[in-house]
């Protein structure tokens, strides 16, 4: 029996006036005109028999029917989109969209994107950094580069990353701590909190033998971006993750502030939506990032004193330490 559909043009000026809430911004993103809208509209509420809009002198509504018909013809012309987005041997130009965690997006992916572009000049790059969950395949995205302790669900997961965490402070501030003997004193400390991890300081501390340390109190901020900078300019000791904080070592912004260096019980990994491996570009840019990844691992966690022994760290495994005035 074939399948009863509406008629699917008129689907999408419902999505696009369900989505701005008016036929006329509708209009203008579809480049007709609102008269245009307003009549597929209509057409399309005779063919199911239902309301699908509001329509008020202070603007346009969804019905409560129109509202939950709306989620499903979303869903159907993203996976439409990206279905057709992964076509192969298209000649329209081609994209590859990743999510990922904002700092890791700043401080390790962005640095090393001109590599895969050398590779794959005609490839656009599109990198998002919403904390939002990303829902494959409707939300357009090809890969999710997330934080977690294992696989979850039954996506393609491959580990990426698995950082160390040390706690790191400016040099006068790690001066302000010393006590009398040239030891470093925590509980003078403030602890920088980064809320949006579930790893801190409080198994660190008790790892460390020192769970009588307050961490009620200190600095909350909600990403490491803003717990270096804050740790950067004296306000505290952020317990940070390497590699994400590898090139302020290398300048000499923070530095170790002693003590032990453990392992990050959360690790980066790559979640690939369904489909990827039928795009070469896509299969490249998965190749690429681990093969990325794995370098960072062979050259970045040697858990140095000072930002000198990084630098030295890096140039015997053969890598020149990151420029920190480089783009």
């Amino acid at each position: 029996m074939p399948l009863r559909l509406p008629p699917l043009p008129a689907l999408r000026l419902f999505e696009a006036a369900g989505r701005l809430r008016s036929f006329k911004l509708a209009a203008a993103e579809l480049n007709i005109t609102p008269s245009a809208v307003s009549h597929g509209i209509v057409g399309l509420e005779q063919a199911l028999g239902v309301s699908l809009f509001e329509r008020k002198p202070r603007g346009l509504s969804l019905t409560r029917l129109g509202a939950d018909y709306l989620t499903y013809v979303s869903e159907a012309l993203s996976l439409i989109a990206v279905g057709t987005q992964r076509l192969p041997d298209r000649s329209a130009p081609r994209s590859i969209a990743v999510s990922c965690a904002p700092t890791l997006a700043q401080r390790w992916l962005l640095p090393r994107l001109a590599g895969f572009r050398e590779r794959w000049p005609k490839t656009s790059i599109v990198v998002d950094t919403s904390r939002r969950h990303v829902g494959f395949p409707v939300d357009g995205f090809d890969f999710a580069v997330r934080m977690s302790r294992a696989p979850v669900g039954g996506l393609a997961w491959v580990k990426l990353i698995h950082g160390a965490l040390m706690p790191v402070c400016s040099p006068d501030y790690r001066a302000g701590l010393m006590d009398r003997q040239g030891k470093v004193d925590l509980r003078r400390a403030t602890l920088i909190h980064v809320t949006t991890v579930s790893e801190g300081w409080r198994s660190w501390l008790k790892a460390e033998g020192h769970a009588e340390i307050d961490v009620d109190g200190g600095l909350r901020v909600d990403t490491f971006e803003l717990a270096f900078e804050a740790a950067t300019l004296g306000l505290g000791v952020v317990l940070a993750m390497r590699p994400l904080v590898d090139r302020d070592l290398e300048a000499g912004r923070l530095v170790a502030l002693g003590g032990g260096t453990r392992p990050s019980p959360t690790a980066y990994w790559l979640v690939s939506a369904p489909g990827t491996e039928r795009r070469a570009d896509l299969r490249g840019f998965k190749r690429w990032l681990v093969g990325e990844a794995q370098a960072t691992g062979r050259g970045s966690f040697l858990l140095p004193s000072s930002a000198g022994e990084v630098s030295r760290h890096m140039r015997r495994r053969g890598h020149e330490p990151h420029d920190p005035s480089a783009p």
